[in-house]
Formats: structure tokens, sequence, C-alpha cells
């Protein structure tokens, strides 16, 4: 049977682009705040849910709502279930945006909204094309099941959930990384280091609060502090605007009654490589260096400011790296310090597959101690990892190069998908090769062009996948 898999995307391309509006305009942040008995996520990430869900039953798949917390769209028959794993929750907007975050609008071929590349525009694309097979009513052996997570950015609560209560698919993939494929993900660990309160005489110059970053999976963007000041504003101020310009960030300085205030914008970037944006709260540690501040408060700007450019474990002596994962990451994405509570710096490691996690905790105590702080919180989700001549991946390869004629190259990444969530199963696009990575950052995009051609993608492979004995 030949099928031109992309006419038949173009044929549904008007209702693919009001669906994906309809969701990208959901602000589904997580907002434990607001949390209800039937949206324990916040109202925002049960309204994303209930979209999807809805969607479904409009188009004829069987839906199921798990808990207010993920839900599934199924279709076809069989013993063997075939799963696509999903998310529709998003990341903080964060500051800066040109366009509505929640505005879906499409400029110069680009659909611009939080989420957009991250992964409602994938899971979109997911979903059209099991549409799509459905609809041209193709023989299948499997049962298919796209998988609604709604904790996907946090705590994984979503999936965790679904998979107490609901099956585990055969084989499987996720549509929330790059193509071609990734068959391996690096384990991912958060985890708080602590400072607590010690007793203290007055100094001319106190640390009242620092504050920077919202997720540990984030670069932070943005950084204020709160000075204790009884002389000498106008010369920090002076020094302040000097390390702004030779750091080439933005930043402002203001004075209220006693207190000096400084707020510093950086770049953010997903916390898998934070090398690719530039940390707000360590650019202030740094400056904070410079001055005489009291004791408890210079420990924890001395603290944050040593992760400058070490962001490959070198603090903790667990410099790593495999040739299957590439190296190990750690980012700080929360910087939280109050002179009454004392200071707390939120870390997200991303560690190869080949890496003892163990003995890599163990280091990391060991160094924390010896510095007379506190190591708290500590989470491990182990690395994914499928073999090169597994069915699953050569039937993706041969699917992703029938469709682009470009060779199906297999990657690495440090990133956590729900492929990890799986027990055979892959991440699967849907950023292409040489396109700009804007996901948690501002202004994010996704090309639509990108997104019908991931769409074809992902039919073919829903089709060959469920039909094959894998």
């Amino acid at each position: 049977m030949s099928i031109n898999w992309m006419n038949e995307v173009l044929k549904r391309k008007e209702d693919f682009l009001k669906d994906l509006k309809g969701l990208l305009q959901i602000r589904s942040v997580l907002d434990e705040g607001a949390a209800k008995p039937d949206a324990p996520l916040g109202q925002g990430v049960k309204d994303a849910l209930d979209y999807m869900l809805d969607l479904g039953k409009k188009d004829g798949f069987i839906t199921k709502n798990v808990g207010d917390l993920a839900g599934h769209l199924e279709m076809g028959e069989g013993d063997e279930l075939f799963g696509i794993l999903g998310h529709v929750d998003v990341v903080p907007e964060g500051d800066g945006w040109s366009v509505d975050p929640y505005s879906a609008v499409i400029k110069d071929g680009k659909i611009y909204a939080r989420g957009s590349s991250d992964d409602k525009g994938p899971t979109i694309a997911a979903y059209y094309g099991m549409k799509i097979v459905k609809e041209l009513g193709l023989p299948l052996e499997k049962r298919v099941r796209l998988i609604i997570g709604t904790d996907e950015e946090s705590d994984w609560r979503g999936v965790d959930h679904y998979f107490e209560k609901e099956e585990m698919p055969s084989v499987g993939f996720v549509p929330d990384a790059d193509f071609p494929i990734i068959y391996a993900e690096k384990g991912i660990s958060d985890y708080d280091i602590v400072q607590p309160v010690h007793t203290e005489s007055d100094a001319k110059l106190q640390l009242r609060s620092f504050q920077s970053g919202r997720r540990y999976n984030m670069v932070p963007d943005f950084a204020e502090v709160r000075l204790k000041l009884h002389s000498g504003a106008e010369d920090i101020i002076q020094k302040y605007q000097v390390f702004l310009k030779e750091s080439g960030l933005d930043g402002d300085a203001s004075e209220n009654e006693d207190e000096l205030i400084l707020t510093l914008v950086g770049v953010s970037a997903h916390g898998a490589e934070p090398r690719n944006g530039k940390n707000a709260g360590i650019f202030m540690a740094q400056f904070l260096q410079a001055l005489e501040l009291d004791v408890q408060g210079k420990k924890f700007v001395d603290t944050v400011a040593s992760f400058f450019n070490q962001s490959r474990g070198e603090i903790f002596d667990i410099v790593y790296q495999d040739e299957v994962s590439g190296d190990l990451t750690i980012n700080a994405g929360i910087m939280n310090y109050n002179k009454e509570t004392g200071g707390r710096i939120g870390l997200n490691m991303r560690y190869p597959v080949t890496f003892d996690i163990d003995e890599g905790k163990e280091k990391i105590q060991a160094v924390v101690q010896e510095n007379e702080l506190q190591l708290e919180n500590f989470t491990d989700s182990k690395p994914a990892y499928v073999k090169k001549d597994d069915p699953l991946i050569q039937t993706l390869q041969r699917v992703y190069e029938e469709q682009t004629g470009e060779n199906a190259e297999l990657l690495a990444i440090g990133g956590g998908t729900y492929a990890r969530a799986l027990e055979h199963g892959v991440a699967f696009g849907a950023l292409f090769p040489g396109r700009e990575d804007v996901m948690h950052q501002k202004d994010e995009y996704a090309i639509v062009e990108d997104l019908l051609k991931a769409t074809a993608i992902y039919a073919q492979a829903i089709y060959e996948l469920a039909k094959a004995d894998l």
C-alpha cells in the first residue's frame, strides 16, 4: 500500500492549526497554589488535559481521564499496546517576550507561544498522525494510545500516576526532543544545597535577600538582591553599572530607605546545557563577591559564584563523560537566600548513561559537608537507552529516511523525556536538525512547515509500528 503521508497532512492543515492554536492559548503552567480535587496541578493544566480529551472524543477516539493527572486517546484492537507519550504542561513564560506568550500568533511561517515546540506542537502533530491513520481505515495489529501527561516539566506526577493505574505499552516513542532519533538520554538528578542560619553581629553591608530562578531545569534569566546599607550606595551603584557593561548584561539599581535593590537580566536556556544561557543568579553572585558582605551573606554568594563556568561537575570532583551520551552537566536553577532563614541552591544534574550515580552522590555529599552545608531533596531519574540494532530503532530510521530523504542519525541528549517512563521507547522528534532550539526560552516558536512534516513522519511511524511485530 502506497500512501502519500504529506498529502494527507496538507488536507488537514487548516484543522491542524485551529486545534494547535486552541491548545497553545491555554496557560497550562503548574499552579499548586490553586489546586482543587479535580485540578490537582492547577486549573490551566487541567484545562489543557480536558482540551486534548475533548478533541479525541470529537474525532472518535476512545478517551479516558486518569485521576485528572493524565489521560489517553486510543484506537485499534489487539492484545499489544503501542504508546505515544506527550505532555501539555509548560514551563513559566518568563519575561521579555515580543508577543503575548499565549496568543499563538503566526508570523513568517512560525507559530509563537509557550509550548509551541515543547511539547504542545509535537503532541498535536502526533495526534494528527494518529488521526490520519484512523481516518484512512488502515489495518492495525496493535492498539495505539496517545498518553497525555501533565507534569513533565516538574515531578512527572502525571505519568507516574498513569502507569500506576494503566497498562504499560510494549513499545512506543515520545515526540518531545529532536529528530532523527534519541536512543540515549542522560540520567537526571535534582538536589538542594542548603546553608543553615548562623547568628552573627550586624555588618556594614548585609545581604538581606537573594532570589533567582523558578525551576531546576531552567537557566535563570532574572535575579534580584536586597542589601541593607548604612552608607556607600552611590559607590556600589557605580561599580554595578561598570560590571553590567563589562558583562554585556542589563540590570538596574535603586534605593528604598535603608535598602539597595539590584536586579539583573540574564539569558534563559534549558538546564540540560547551562552553557547555552547566561545564569542571572551566578552573574549577580560574581558581582557581590567584590563587596564586603556580612559573613553569612558572603558564604552564600561565594557558593553560588563557584558555579561560574563550572557546569561539568568540577566543584564536586565528578567530571565524567562517555561515548554514548557525552558530558555530565550541572545547572544552578534556583538560588534563594534570606538572612532570617538561610540559603538554598537547587541544582539539576544530567549524568551519562554509564555514570555511577551512587558514587557520584557520595562525592557530592562529601564536598557539601566539608563546606558546612547540607544536601537535601536528592532525586534520581535513571538514564534511558535503547540499543542501535533494536527493531524499534530500525523502523523509525527507515520511516524518517523515507519521509525526509536524509540520514537518520542516532542522538544522545541531556534532556529528560517521557521515553524513560517507557520500558521500551525512545524520543522521536520533533525538532529537525539545524533548527534553533528555543524550548524554555522567550519567544518560543515552532516552524509550521516542520510541524506538518513531523505529522507525516508520525503518521507513517504509527502505522508501521502498530502493524509490525516488535
